[in-house]
């Protein structure tokens, strides 16, 4: 059959389709392309993807062209929030992060999945705080991507990615919800997630929001850049990062880091 298998589970048909986009990497592809990467022939694979699309799990975006859909995202952070970096234990590190800083707003961020230069925010300790002062809600913090070109968190996720990535986000419009103290040439942008690589944390002096500093330390899974760890306090209590701020927040990424296997 041309290298083709057959009579497999309808289970083992969907999860050698998903596997397919995996291997075929990020974006959008042909029916022809996913079927032939599934071993699967083109009529097993589109009826595959027609009843995936039903509950998102895949995407069509043109005629014959299918992406992976916004359920495999979610399942993917569901996954990872109930597997290493859940519960209890990471909820005392960002704890014992706020208590340490003096009541700092802590947030963990991991990489947007499926290759987006993005990051999202998987939890965050920020006590009797709404957010409001920051402009967003909680809902609307766990359920956003955003861009790396924004602030601390994300030069700190970037600054661990291939330089290709780094060029490409860099050289992106800054977006519009970033803060007035954003990077915003291209070359010094660069030239600071050098500096991030070389001391371990980046500084960001309202980056990301308005009357907001922020410090973040990487999160590192066997070697690869897994997220990042963000403490934010107003400009006015924390004009410069305090070298005791700098350090705890460090130090909760590295047992981030230890937790997720790094």
């Amino acid at each position: 059959m041309n290298g083709q298998r057959s009579g497999t589970s309808y289970v083992d048909r969907l999860m050698r389709v998903q596997q397919a986009f995996v291997s075929l990497g990020p974006g959008a592809h042909r029916l022809s392309e996913i079927a032939k990467t599934a071993e699967l022939d083109d009529s097993t694979t589109g009826r595959m993807l027609t009843a995936g699309t039903y509950n998102s799990l895949f995407a069509r975006v043109d005629r014959g062209l299918y992406q992976l859909g916004t359920a495999v995202a979610d399942l993917g952070l569901h996954a990872l929030a109930e597997d290493n970096l859940s519960g209890s234990e990471t909820r005392r590190v960002l704890q014992a992060l706020r208590k340490s800083t003096s009541g700092g707003l802590v947030f963990l961020y991991m990489r947007a999945p499926f290759g987006v230069a993005g990051k999202q925010c998987l939890d965050f300790e920020v006590g009797d705080s709404d957010l409001q002062e920051l402009e967003m809600t909680p809902r609307e913090l766990l359920s956003t991507t955003r861009s790396l070109r924004t602030d601390a968190s994300g030069r700190t996720i970037l600054a661990y990615l291939p330089e290709g990535v780094q060029q490409k986000v860099a050289a992106s419009p800054v977006p519009e919800e970033a803060g007035p103290g954003v990077i915003k040439n291209q070359d010094e942008f660069l030239e600071s997630l050098i500096g991030i690589r070389d001391q371990g944390y980046a500084l960001g002096y309202q980056e990301s929001t308005a009357g907001w500093n922020s410090i973040a330390a990487p999160v590192i899974w066997d070697g690869v850049i897994w997220g990042s760890v963000l403490l934010l306090k107003p400009m006015d209590i924390m004009p410069e990062a305090p070298q005791h701020y700098v350090y705890a927040t460090i130090s909760a990424a590295a047992r981030l880091s230890q937790l997720g296997g790094g």
